[in-house]
């Protein structure tokens, strides 16, 4: 949820951003190009993916506590499994056996799947929006 909510409320106000100011003149005739678009659905990604990856993290690790081989690869080859009880448990134990940093362990591959996906999921997004003739404005 704070994920896709972090994505639309970026995309979205970095559009209306760009159409108002007409920031690096990108806007013609009050409409960003296909490739505007595509670049706001990027930096949507990126900043929702950046901001929600720690919540991610904690969840496969969560997870793979009741995986009985899991130990060695959450805590390293012979030290003692960890045990949680909740998120909050999962997240400060964490931080504080492997730093701050474990929590975005992975992010930059997952940015590699998960940007592109996003930017052309708003494109299509409002591609579907100008098919049907519908114009959602938050303000």
């Amino acid at each position: 949820v704070p994920y896709v909510g972090l994505n639309f409320a970026v995309y979205e106000s970095l559009k209306d951003w760009l159409l108002q100011s007409n920031a690096f003149d990108l806007a013609k005739d009050n409409e960003l190009h296909v490739v505007t678009r595509l670049g706001c659905g990027a930096v949507a990604g990126t900043i929702g993916q950046t901001v929600a990856y720690p919540l991610d993290v904690v969840r496969r690790r969560m997870q793979m506590v009741g995986w009985s081989h899991a130990a060695s690869i959450v805590t390293g080859e012979g030290k003692e499994a960890l045990q949680y009880n909740g998120m909050i448990d999962a997240f400060r134990k964490t931080v504080r056996h492997e730093g701050f940093g474990a929590l975005y362990k992975g992010l930059v591959p997952n940015s590699v799947k998960v940007v592109p996906s996003i930017a052309i999921a708003f494109v299509t997004y409002e591609a579907v929006k100008d098919v049907l003739g519908v114009e959602m404005r938050i303000d």
